[in-house]
């Protein structure tokens, strides 16, 4: 293999390994953090690491910035904070591998979003693939017994976790219409409007009653979200989108599944049973079989 091609591929596999550590971290934070308190904590310290470098995009940038803050600030607030909040409340109530093989649905919700709102044209394979990736999600969603779906008795963190992948997926279908500034003013604006609805979230947790101020557990959960799935990982897959192009680069994501359930085996000692196994083989070979009918429709 080409010298050239060795270092993307590291880099985006790590970019994987470290998205998949953050399912494992929120459930080591359940009962450690709350989930509120770990969102909030996540977005001020990120905001802050990130401010430096991203200040002298934002002035130069400004101007366009300013007149999109409000759909920014959207785009944030639900793609950013709103889906870990949810995200980290799913931890509370189902395992890690549940929720890196539900997390897989989101290029369905994206397909399904681009071709209701656009009239994206789509290829027979693409439908197919994506068909395949609802089954393995649906698989893990029921664990294992599709009855329990007919029955509406779903247990209630893969419920919030399919609610957040619908969050994440309405996010990314609408950086389509993000306005043309550099990456690190994106990310700080963004950032900046996860932290302001982080807050009103944290605030209501403790209005209720329920938050849970961190241990030692709940902080190095906490440090981590921080550093490796925010600032590391965005960064990396930002580099590797750059060497390799987007389409290829994406192919990485479906790592993520694969990582996260190895993870949560080894670090947490959960069970990996049958039928998470034939979960990742529909989810992989679905989104392996989408993006291959993509590619021949371009071509």
């Amino acid at each position: 293999m080409p010298k050239s091609l060795v270092h993307p591929y590291l880099v985006l596999t790590t970019v994987a390994l470290l998205w998949a550590g953050n399912a494992v971290a929120g459930k080591l934070a359940a009962g450690h953090i709350s989930p509120m308190l770990l969102t909030l904590t996540r977005w001020f310290f990120a905001t802050l690491l990130v401010a430096p470098f991203a200040l002298p995009h934002v002035r130069a940038d400004w101007p366009v910035i300013r007149r999109h803050l409000v759909y920014l600030s959207i785009l944030g607030m639900v793609g950013f904070a709103s889906f870990n909040a949810i995200f980290y409340l799913a931890a509370n109530f189902t395992t890690a591998i549940n929720i890196t093989i539900e997390q897989s649905a989101m290029p369905l919700v994206v397909f399904l979003a681009n071709f209701v709102l656009f009239r994206m044209r789509v290829a027979w394979l693409q439908v197919v693939g994506f068909a395949l990736t609802l089954v393995g999600v649906a698989v893990t969603t029921a664990n294992g017994d599709l009855s329990t779906l007919l029955s509406l008795d779903l247990n209630r963190g893969d419920a919030l976790m399919i609610l957040a992948v619908l969050f994440y997926g309405g996010y990314t279908v609408a950086l389509r219409f993000k306005p043309p500034i550099h990456w690190l003013s994106t990310i700080f604006v963004l950032s900046c409007a996860s932290l302001a609805i982080s807050v009103v979230y944290a605030g209501i947790e403790f209005a209720l009653g329920m938050t849970r101020l961190p241990d030692f557990q709940g902080t190095a959960v906490a440090l981590y979200t921080v550093v490796f799935p925010s600032l590391i990982a965005q960064t990396l897959y930002i580099r590797g989108v750059e060497m390799i192009g987007p389409n290829r680069a994406n192919l990485f994501i479906n790592l993520v599944p694969v990582f996260g359930a190895l993870l949560a085996v080894a670090i947490i000692g959960e069970a990996l049973h049958l039928y998470h196994v034939v979960a990742l083989a529909c989810v992989l070979g679905g989104i392996t079989l989408a993006e291959r009918g993509a590619q021949r429709r371009r071509g």
